[in-house]
Formats: structure tokens, sequence, C-alpha cells
């Protein structure tokens, strides 16, 4: 969903792409323990949030998709091998405390890039975006129909749902999920069965195979030097790192 308008806002959704995928591949390469670099590497993207006028809260509320990353790294100084260290009474592996925190570091890094690009661009923006970056056609089309379609099957289960409480269905109990799996089956069928009725009205109005091109929009050089922006000054950091690591 765009939030707002901002230059970041107005960048073509297929450089927005590559400078994530750009930013993404630096922060990975960053060797483990280099935590300036990181710290660098999050003062620019809050910089990028800020030019972008993305709420800071927000972004914080969709980094939620990042728990796994964090309980798993978490885990990792108590899992791990080699040397202990005392921390708080507990002891800890310092390798397992080396790479729970970057792998955190990293995670957290790239969840707010993808924040930042899923803030700031249209879905069918991006799918033209991606149609620009030669994503295959089929794929494409996929992808369409997902964003097309994902807000009519939701509505079929919220029609589900009060259908089954209108009926005195409660849930909490363990004798309910074959309610609940039944409704999930005829979701599925339901969801199949409007997908067949879709393609046959396609082909009755001269599908081919082959999706109407979603963008042709060009690109200016101007353009192109803002989105390189992120990704090339995260890679002056990574390359100071490397500089750094190489001169001890």
């Amino acid at each position: 969903m765009v939030l707002a308008d901002s230059p970041v806002h107005r960048l073509p959704a297929h450089g927005k792409v590559l400078a994530l995928l750009g930013f993404v591949l630096v922060a990975v390469a960053t060797p483990a323990g280099t935590w300036w670099a990181f710290g660098t590497y999050a003062v620019l993207l809050v910089a990028t949030l800020l030019v972008a006028r993305v709420p800071l809260g927000l972004a914080g509320r969709r980094m939620v998709v990042e728990l796994p990353f964090v309980v798993f790294a978490l885990l990792m100084p108590f899992v791990a091998t080699g040397p202990r260290v005392e921390v708080l009474g507990l002891s800890l592996s310092r390798e397992g405390l080396l790479g729970g925190g970057t792998l955190l570091a990293k995670a957290t890094l790239g969840v707010v890039a993808a924040i930042v690009l899923a803030a700031t661009t249209a879905p069918r923006d991006l799918l033209a975006g991606l149609e620009r970056l030669r994503l295959p056609a089929v794929l494409v089309a996929i992808l369409s129909f997902m964003v097309r379609y994902v807000s009519v099957v939701s509505g079929d289960l919220q029609r589900m749902r009060v259908a089954r409480e209108s009926r005195g269905y409660s849930g909490g109990r363990v004798g309910h999920l074959k309610a609940v799996a039944a409704g999930a089956g005829s979701l599925f069928v339901r969801s199949y069965e409007r997908g067949e009725r879709v393609h046959l009205a396609m082909l009755a109005r001269g599908y081919d195979g082959r999706m109407p091109t979603l963008s042709s929009d060009s690109t200016s050089a101007a353009q192109v030097v803002r989105c390189a922006v992120l990704p090339v000054a995260a890679l002056a950091v990574l390359l100071v790192a490397r500089f750094r690591l190489g001169a001890r």
C-alpha cells in the first residue's frame, strides 16, 4: 500500500527492486562482527524511511515477520559449541553470540529494506517492475491474479467464519477441527472453481496465453542515480570494512 508521496515513491519499481537486492547482498557479504558497518547500514535505512515518509511505527509493526529469525538468533548462544563466556550468570558460546548477533543484524536490515519497498510501491507498479526485469511471464500472471483475488478469497473466508459462528461454533476445542478442516476444503474448491470460470472468461475474450504489458514507461538517468544511492553507499561501507579487516 502506498502511504504518501515522496521522492522514493516516485522512483521506478524495477529500480527499487534492484536497489533492494543490491543492498541485501551487500549486507549479507559484510563480515560477521563488523558492528559499525551494520550500524551504518541501519542509519542509511532510517534515512530512507524518513525521506519516503514511512511512519517508523508502521515499520516497527511490520517487522513482526522477523520473529522466527529473532528466536533462532537468541537460541544460538545457548546451543553453539566452542569457548564460553559468562553473561548475566549464563554460560554462552562466544561463537554463538557472534553468529546470532550477525544473523539478527542482517535479517533486520533485509526486513526493513523490504518494508521500504512494500510501503512505497503499489502492487501493480511492483508487478510492472518485475515484468521489466524479465521475470517469466507466467510468474507475473500468477502474481497479478493473486493480488487481484486475495481480497475476494479473504472475503469468502470471513463470510464462512460468520456462518460458522451464527450456527453456534465458538472454537477452542479439538472437536471443532473437523469443522475448520471442512471449511478450508470448501474454500479451496470454491477458489479452484472460480479460477476455472475466470480462465474460461479470458479465453472467450481472446486470451492467447500472454498478459497485456503492465508498463512501458522509460527510466531517466536521474532516477537510476537515485535508485543507486542506497546500495552504492552500502557498498562503500562494505569496501571500507573489508579494507580495515585486511589492514589488521
